[in-house]
């Protein structure tokens, strides 16, 4: 049986950023979207992991399967970890434990280059946005659709979301899922762009290592939002793994 799926998506973005891969995937099933805190339609929940993670826990079914994107791929193992009983399986995207380098966790963004996103969020934040989504486009064969697509489905850092777009940012700067990772116990498929250069491949191999029961498959053409360069390859795995 399959199960239902539950799509989680990226910072500065909302849920109509799923469109391609939901048209790519098979009708007959279940599939929901949620906007992240403070994104799209949804109302802001705070600057926590934990007031993120418990507003989209309110919105999920038993035994989801959780496709998450980055951001939303965070927010996807802190619930697996913290609440088994409603989450059944990941489909992990664009993943990393943590988003900012430290002495000990080299696969990620420097310190600096985040830290130097959210002061320039505070002065100019759509031209910040717009150069967060340009580099989200990077090393994609398809750069020009995958950016184009990701600004279609940008949420604007207007003043109804602008602060919850900033504590955003902050998550990223904060989050690290690397001592849970080891007690995730559901299967794990972890998708990534080989030339994602928004978040090192070497973050993934990572998460596929440590993970009880992960999986990695890397798109060779692709950067950090396959599933808008590849939704059909996308949606194959995914539906199978949802029917496994």
């Amino acid at each position: 049986m399959s199960r239902p799926i539950v799509l989680l998506h990226g910072w500065g973005l909302s849920s109509s950023v799923w469109a391609p891969l939901q048209a790519a995937l098979d009708p007959s099933l279940e599939v929901r979207t949620i906007d992240l805190p403070g994104h799209g339609k949804a109302t802001s929940a705070g600057d926590s992991l934990e007031s993120w993670s418990d507003a989209v826990l309110a919105q999920l079914p038993r035994n989801s399967m959780l496709v998450g994107w980055s951001l939303g791929a965070q927010l996807a193992l802190h619930l697996a970890c913290l609440h088994p009983d409603r989450v059944s399986r990941l489909v992990l995207i664009g993943a990393t434990p943590r988003f900012v380098q430290t002495d000990t966790w080299q696969a990620a963004m420097p310190a600096d280059t985040l830290a130097d996103f959210q002061r320039s969020f505070d002065i100019d934040p759509a031209a910040t946005q717009r150069r967060f989504i340009a580099l989200q486009g990077l090393g994609d064969a398809r750069r020009r659709d995958v950016v184009n697509a990701l600004g279609s489905a940008a949420t604007p850092p207007d003043d109804a979301h602008k602060t919850a777009l900033a504590e955003g940012l902050g998550l990223l700067a904060n989050i690290d899922l690397r001592k849970v990772v080891p007690e995730i116990r559901q299967p794990v498929r972890l998708l990534h762009g080989a030339g994602d250069t928004l978040m090192p491949t070497a973050a993934a191999e990572w998460l596929a290592d440590t993970l009880p029961d992960g999986r990695l498959s890397v798109f060779t053409d692709a950067g950090h939002a396959p599933f808008l360069s590849r939704p059909q390859d996308c949606a194959g795995l995914i539906e199978g793994f949802a029917r496994d």
